[in-house]
């Protein structure tokens, strides 16, 4: 080895394998027992050796000069394989140089490449589209759209190059061509001599030796055709191309005649024609001739998890639920503005799950992935006539899916502006839970932070109390909503009045029945170990031996695996007042006691809050708090946290006192002259609930999800509620923490019970 090979390779000793250790895993280089396969590097043998990631069967490639492949191929595979990671890139677990022996060793892709099953019956349409949408997002990965690494040019894909693990998960290999190139730009164009494989090379490419990103989409496109018509995209003779079939594909396309060619097989169900299209549209435009004209890799991804989205459906048993109702979906799509247009069973279910417009645009209509109907009404509808008009006036600036647009309310004057609403549904799933909401928009968006307070008052018919939201909570969809009621529908029509008794400064879009995800809450804190726990080692920290003697108590522990075990399960150190644990990743989590901590009212008044003995306590200990305001003070020290982790912090609790008198939420800042601010609740927010079952009380809505600022109990039988959130940086240091919390209204918390506060990776 040559001094120069010898320093490049020095930075990766740790994937260094012995060559005594591959021979005798290949057998010697046994072709007829352990060869695999044959590329343009050399021969692919399979083995089993100890790695960088363990032991297991792995694929080994032999460098042969012969084969057109060297020294620069060897080394950039290293180099690209060792910056480049990705679930559906191929990962280089070793390599091996010594003498006149180059050799890679991969992770083994248990069912080979792509090319050997573009023709197998055994492959269903689902499988075929999820094995293109893998290799498109390690394509996207090389080609970096976000600009967070170099951009990689592969400059080689095809079908033989798409490996296949045991689940059938498709991953990109062969990076022995590769060119980088820079990150962040538009286009990256490079010079360079001609290379790829015929039939699915660029002709662009091939023409200028000029070459962009758009090279590998279009070796894509040839990829993706291959797929959809179950054959390799040329046929071989003699060592040579003899025929390409790509510009006959093109032509078929072109003349919609992809059903003459299209993989067929009468064990695989036909191809759904919405999926088809949108399978076939993505490839020719892959194929285009001008590289401006072709999309890139992130815009494929889009176009694959769309069909593959459909194919899903066809095979999923809601499909078969939807098609037994298609008569009542289409009679009620009559209704529908603008009618809908769709060519298949497919495309028409797609439409309904992406919503569309029903009863001359007054209401919003959706199924969701469980076949539950989902239905909104335009607040134009709901809008009794005697509602103040000098306070509000309709706007469709503002993207509502509403013709109408939505209700501008400028009064913050509760006594001003009230309105009577009567919402009158037609749609909804009988037997299902429904959350009630009102659907808008804040008219000042830079003064919105997630989960606002609202404080937004109103009565439903037949309740003699005023309900009152206080937070909102933003929506995928760019609006914001806050929940004003639970009901179960016992039938398709719903009649609900509400009342509400002050709204100012927000865009009403609409009332909206969505139904209610049945969320199982689980406790967060740390299993024990258990025996299958296979990556237990790698999850150990470093300093497990002095997070050993930090415990208040003797531990007896002997073995590595002891010692995890222990550390799993949590123990006290710093005097008792720190417990210390992981999670299930093997990050650090701890809590620490009030004592471990300064907390003190707005004024420092030591009364506000006093010790307490609790033996329900892991600290034996606790603080019953007084005044209307808690600040906490504390520097997080670096020892307790792991590196480059996300931790959210969170207030430990209990109420001793009727947890209507804590119904109201606390306000949070992160220091005491800071605008930022959110709020919490200590009691769950209570809203009324229509119709409920017997052993259900009408103002606590069982199924609501987990949010920040909604507070969750425990395994324990403790409370806890998200007050905070911080990032720790590679080299961890001490993270102070200054967090004050006000009660509104100037109620204090007496009767607040707390425990301590957790950090806990998120």
């Amino acid at each position: 080895m040559d001094a120069f090979l010898r320093t490049f390779l020095q930075q990766f000793q740790h994937l260094q394998i012995q060559l005594e250790e591959i021979a005798s895993a290949t057998n010697n280089f046994n072709d007829e027992i352990n060869r695999i396969g044959v590329g343009g590097f050399g021969k692919v043998y399979k083995g089993e050796v100890s790695h960088s990631k363990g032991r297991s069967m792995v694929a080994i490639k032999r460098l042969d000069p012969t084969h057109g492949q060297g020294i620069p191929e060897f080394l950039k595979e290293i180099t690209m394989l060792s910056n480049y990671r990705h679930e559906n890139l191929i990962s280089l677990l070793g390599f091996c140089c010594e003498g006149s022996e180059m050799i890679l060793v991969y992770e083994l892709a248990f069912h080979g490449s792509l090319d050997r099953h573009i023709s197998s019956r055994h492959l269903t349409w689902t499988r075929r589209l999820k094995m293109c949408l893998d290799a498109a997002k390690g394509l996207s990965y090389l080609h970096d759209p976000n600009g967070t690494h170099q951009r990689l040019i592969h400059c080689d894909i095809k079908s033989a190059n798409i490996l296949l693990d045991d689940q059938w998960n498709a991953k990109l290999s062969d990076f022995g061509l590769s060119i980088m190139g820079p990150a962040n730009e538009q286009q990256s164009v490079i010079v360079t001599s001609a290379a790829g494989t015929p039939g699915y090379c660029d002709p662009q490419y091939a023409m200028t030796h000029t070459l962009t990103k758009e090279s590998d989409v279009y070796s894509f496109g040839v990829v993706l055709i291959e797929v959809l018509c179950g054959k390799l995209c040329y046929t071989y003779n003699s060592g040579r191309v003899e025929k390409k079939f790509v510009p006959a594909w093109i032509e078929s396309y072109k003349q919609r005649k992809l059903n003459d060619i299209i993989f067929k097989n009468p064990t695989i169900q036909p191809l759904d024609q919405t999926a088809l299209k949108l399978f076939a549209d993505i490839a020719y435009r892959c194929l285009k001739e001008s590289r401006e004209d072709r999309p890139n890799m992130g815009e494929v991804v889009i176009e694959l998890e769309g069909a593959l989205e459909i194919l899903e459906l066809l095979e999923s048993q809601e499909f078969n639920e939807w098609k037994a109702q298609l008569f009542y979906y289409e009679e009620i799509s009559k209704t529908a503005e603008p009618p809908l247009i769709y060519r298949s069973e497919v495309g028409f279910m797609k439409l309904l799950y992406e919503g569309v417009l029903l009863n001359g645009g007054k209401t919003w209509f959706s199924i969701n992935q469980k076949g539950e109907h989902c239905e909104m009404i335009s607040f134009a509808e709901c809008l009794d006539s005697s509602a103040p008009s000098k306070f509000g006036r309709w706007s469709s600036a503002y993207d509502s899916r509403f013709v109408v647009g939505s209700y501008y309310i400028d009064s913050y004057n509760e006594s001003e502006w009230s309105s009577k609403t009567r919402v009158k549904t037609q749609f909804l799933s009988p037997g299902i839970t429904y959350t009630v909401n009102l659907v808008f928009k804040f008219i000042f968006p830079s003064e919105v932070r997630c989960h606002d307070l609202l404080s937004l008052k109103y009565k439903l018919q037949g309740e003699a109390n005023t309900s009152i939201s206080f937070i909102a909570c933003e929506r995928d969809d760019g609006w914001w909503m806050c929940e004003l009621c639970q009901l179960t529908s016992d039938h398709r029509i719903v009649d609900l009045e509400i009342l509400f008794e002050g709204l100012g400064y927000i865009l009403a879009e609409g009332i909206e029945f969505r139904p209610s995800d049945k969320v199982e809450h689980k406790d967060d804190e740390r299993q024990p170990i258990i025996d299958s726990d296979a990556n237990w080692e790698e999850k150990l920290p470093s300093d497990y031996e002095d997070i050993m003697k930090w415990s208040t108590i003797s531990v007896q522990w002997t073995t590595k695996k002891e010692a995890y075990s222990i550390i799993c399960k949590g123990l006290l150190i710093n005097d008792g007042q720190t417990w210390l644990s992981l999670d299930q990743n093997g990050k650090k989590s701890h809590m620490l006691s009030t004592r471990a901590v300064r907390i003190s009212s707005m004024y420092d008044d030591e009364e506000s809050g006093y010790i307490l003995s609790l033996p329900e306590s892991r600290f034996g200990e606790v603080v019953h708090w007084a005044s209307w305001t808690l600040n906490i003070y504390t520097e997080i020290q670096s020892q307790l946290l792991s590196s480059e982790t996300t931790y959210a912090s969170y207030l430990v609790y209990k109420i001793q006192k009727h947890q209507s008198i804590f119904e109201a939420p606390l306000e949070v800042k992160i220091d005491l002259f800071s605008d930022n601010r959110w709020y919490v609740y200590l009691a769950s927010p209570q809203t009324p609930v229509i119709r409920p079952k017997v052993d259900q009380n009408t103002h606590n809505p069982v199924n609501r999800p987990r949010i920040k600022g909604i507070p969750q109990r425990r395994n324990d039988g403790w409370m806890e509620v998200q007050i905070w959130e911080f990032q720790t940086a590679v080299t961890t240091e001490m993270i102070p923490m200054h967090i004050k919390l006000r009660a509104s209204g100037g109620k204090d918390l007496s009767g607040l019970i707390i425990e301590g506060f957790e950090f806990r990776p998120i």
